[in-house]
């Protein structure tokens, strides 16, 4: 993963616990094993972004996963206190990000820890590529 040289903050941890991701707009699940995490993604280790990415999942990601853009904008519908609280750059981005609510996380920076037993996502409409995805 590239690293965003603006950033200061130290990265939250990786999960500690298993859980599941539950992406809302397929029902898709996915099983997420603090010891297997995907190696190689862009986004934080553990990040949402990495997570979606390496079950084959597009998520948009113009930056590269390095919070530098509000292309990976999603909604945590269960789960979100899972995750600690976005740093001042995420919050700074989500202002870019249209149709913001308090569910809003960048997929790149939101890394739940396990806490919950599931994380339910949603990645909303305008910023899917439907070209790319299966249908």
């Amino acid at each position: 993963m590239a690293k965003n040289p603006y950033i200061d903050h130290e990265p939250p941890p990786p999960p500690k616990r298993p859980y599941r991701l539950v992406l809302r707009n397929t029902g898709q699940v996915i099983e997420v094993d603090p010891e297997r995490l995907p190696e190689g993604q862009d986004g934080l280790p553990g990040s949402i972004l990495s997570l979606l990415l390496a079950a084959g999942v597009d998520v948009e990601h113009a930056c590269g996963g390095v919070c530098a853009c509000s292309t990976c904008h999603v909604y945590v519908h269960r789960g979100y206190d899972s995750a600690p609280p976005p740093i001042e750059e995420e919050e700074d981005q989500l202002d870019y990000a249209p149709a913001v609510t308090d569910a809003s996380r960048l997929a790149c920076q939101c890394v739940p820890d396990g806490s919950a037993a599931e994380v339910e996502v949603e990645i909303p409409g305008w910023s899917r590529n439907e070209v790319k995805e299966e249908h």
